[in-house]
């Protein structure tokens, strides 16, 4: 179908280039003049359900992308149709997947208890058919919002559950729409996990798993990373790879519209203000400053 093609395209557009990005920002425009219109016509019940996950996927999307710029409101509004629309289409796959989603975003913006809520929704009763790849992300969400929580030793408990998961998944039991969640892809968000638990070193750890990411295919994804883990190594006292680091996300993230990219950067910034009267530093600073358009100190 023409139609999941282009969901297929506009996912990977947002990974590449952002939610900002022409391709991300897709998602709506399909939903509202190419998916819902198709409702119109008279349908089989499979291809209702069929159509109707597709909207899920494309609410979820536009979500997504407004999260990704910083639209908060509107993606708790996309991501609510996209759950209404997954539920309509009977796919415990989609709901928890769309759940986990919810879930993550909360977690990122300050309100993990919420995250955690959300995840006891997702793997609870009624959610037990969904494939094992999608349980696996599921508690990987789980994971990092007990990171935010500052709770390690539940975080370690779920990241752990999540390997597992992922380890016993078959390489066809997913939609295509989970494509990117691989091994590496676990690790890169590990890394994240143990940052911001103040594990430095299982941070470094992860990241080195994760570096078979490619970076013309989930970009935002690697530079991000690449300033998690430059944060850790500033933490731990290396300067010179912190900037070594910051470097390379900055390379990678010039050519991502997101908004939370820039904001994983910006985090590096205010841990180098300390340390800006420093030549390499300031360099940084100002291309930071300079290339990725955000202020720094």
């Amino acid at each position: 179908m023409a139609l999941r093609r282009a969901v297929a395209a506009v996912r990977h557009g947002d990974s590449r280039y952002g939610g900002g990005s022409a391709q991300a920002q897709a998602a709506a425009h399909l939903l509202d003049q190419w998916a819902l219109p198709l409702f119109g016509r008279s349908l089989p019940a499979t291809r209702e359900h069929e159509l109707c996950a597709i909207c899920a996927e494309l609410a979820r999307l536009a979500g997504w992308a407004a999260l990704d710029t910083g639209r908060h409101a509107a993606a708790r509004r996309h991501f609510d149709h996209a759950l209404y629309w997954a539920r309509a289409a009977d796919d415990p796959d989609a709901t928890t997947y769309v759940l986990a989603t919810m879930a993550l975003h909360a977690a990122l913006y300050g309100r993990p208890a919420t995250a955690l809520d959300m995840i006891q929704g997702a793997l609870g009763p009624g959610m037990h058919h969904a494939s094992t790849r999608v349980l696996a992300f599921t508690r990987l969400i789980e994971a990092r919002a007990l990171a935010r929580a500052s709770d390690g030793r539940a975080a370690s408990t779920s990241l752990a559950a999540a390997e597992r998961l992922l380890d016993a998944a078959h390489p066809d039991d997913a939609p295509d729409w989970l494509d990117f969640f691989t091994h590496p892809r676990l690790a890169a968000d590990a890394a994240e996990i143990h940052r911001d638990l103040g594990n430095s070193q299982a941070c470094f750890a992860w990241h080195e798993q994760a570096e078979a990411m490619a970076p013309n295919a989930f970009t935002r994804s690697v530079g991000m990373r690449l300033a998690v883990v430059a944060t850790a190594h500033l933490k731990a006292g290396d300067l010179e790879q912190s900037l070594a680091l910051g470097h390379r996300s900055v390379d990678i993230l010039q050519q991502v519209n997101s908004r939370r990219a820039r904001d994983y950067v910006l985090r590096l910034v205010s841990g180098l203000t300390p340390h800006r009267d420093l030549r390499p530093v300031g360099a940084f600073l100002t291309r930071v400053r300079q290339e990725l358009s955000a202020p720094a100190p």
